[in-house]
């Protein structure tokens, strides 16, 4: 990518992750806008184009936010288009590459990037049907015989497991390293202390997985605004973050049991890792920061190692040891990411903000010091694809 094609974020803004009904969708998106907006220091009205990650499992609310209220309540007099990206959780990579277009297109100069969702406001039974039988499983061939994301997943670690001989102890660790960032963390919603055996303690939901090892779904939001890399210099009023590059894996199915090459323990994710890296010019021991959106804490520890963070099978250990936690030689996931709470299409857009956050050096007592490069990596579905991205507050 040329330096001045650079997607480059000039604001954002972040709602706290955790269970508040007295929100609403609009207001949280209100908030984070309007946050947003003032932290790139840029008149409202110069925002042209407006891309809504909407909330899942609230088509009422989704409706709304799409259709012009937003637009009205803030009163952006300036936005030409206002539509949804939707890709599960890569929608924020959605929206990145839509806005890339619209920027480099000359459609579009300044763009404004929103998530919300209040599950608060979702009954359990809507919640478990929407992600058992919309979100990458089958209603009619899987879902009545007992197929949802849990046991989905537990079926990868079990394969995982076998394949390289992860154990129940390295498991847990995945989840201890992600509680101690969240410690460190205002915004995250589970901020207790949390050891090896609390998590080998807690109730099993689908064999091997306990429930410290599954998702808790939560209220969020956050928001941020990009432009070219060109008019970021004389608009933006703080440290400028841009995306460096990008790699993509391929969609490769929409349920996880009908994976083409049925190999439920490999993502795709060295083929996105080697694109990005080779566009930024730069390997993965230049990588200062990692946020990685895995949804679970095992499919974190398959992006680790697929994208070459070490060899397969390696990293369990490295993370028992300590060395993906506050402090070691490798920072992953530094907002907690599920530790911070599952808020639907958030949890991207969370990880996110987290490079940003991190490579404008405003991440408080989880700082990783003097990070320069930051790589994002998720997937939409039940990982239906691959995406890398990689940050830099200093073009190369």
């Amino acid at each position: 990518m040329k330096s001045e094609d650079a997607l480059a974020v000039i604001g954002y803004s972040e709602f706290p992750t955790g269970w508040f009904p007295q929100e609403t969708c609009m207001s949280m998106a209100i908030e984070v806008a309007k946050g947003a907006i003032l932290d790139a220091g840029i008149d409202k009205n110069d925002i042209e184009a407006l891309l809504i990650l909407p909330p899942l499992s609230m088509e009422l609310d989704e409706h709304e936010l799409t259709c012009g209220r937003l637009v009205e309540e803030l009163g952006l007099n300036g936005v030409k288009f206002l539509f949804q990206t939707q890709g599960g959780g890569d929608s924020t990579v959605m929206a990145k590459i839509t806005a890339r277009g619209l920027i480099n297109s000359g459609m579009a100069e300044v763009v404004l990037i929103i998530q919300t969702q209040a599950y608060s406001s979702v009954t359990g039974e809507e919640m478990r049907r929407f992600f058992s039988t919309n979100a990458g499983n089958y209603e009619e061939w899987e879902y009545p015989y007992g197929m949802t994301y849990n046991n989905m997943v537990a079926l990868v670690a079990q394969r995982y497991m076998y394949e390289t001989g992860l154990n129940d102890e390295q498991r847990a660790s995945l989840v201890v390293s992600l509680r101690k960032w969240a410690q460190l963390n205002p915004h995250a919603r589970f901020r207790k202390d949390l050891t090896v055996q609390d998590v080998l303690n807690s109730r099993v939901i689908s064999t091997p997985l306990h429930v410290y090892e599954c998702n808790v779904l939560s209220d969020g939001a956050g928001a941020f605004i990009v432009t070219g890399a060109k008019k970021a210099k004389s608009v933006a009023k703080k440290p400028v973050v841009y995306v460096l590059s990008e790699g993509h894996g391929g969609v490769t199915h929409f349920s996880m049991i009908q994976k083409r090459d049925k190999d439920f323990t490999r993502m795709g994710y060295d083929k996105a890792a080697r694109i990005a890296f080779e566009e930024a010019g730069l390997t993965v021991k230049d990588v200062d920061v990692a946020e990685l959106y895995g949804s679970y804490p095992i499919l974190d520890l398959i992006l680790f190692e697929d994208i070459g963070f070490c060899h397969r099978g390696e990293g369990g250990a490295m993370y028992l040891a300590g060395d993906t936690s506050p402090g070691g030689i490798m920072p992953v996931n530094t907002n907690g990411e599920i530790q911070q709470g599952h808020s639907g299409l958030g949890v991207g857009m969370s990880t996110f903000l987290e490079a940003v956050r991190q490579l404008r050096g405003e991440a408080g007592e989880r700082q990783v010091k003097d990070a320069k490069i930051a790589l994002v990596a998720c997937a939409g579905g039940q990982i239906m694809d691959s995406h890398v991205t990689i940050l830099t507050n200093e073009l190369l």
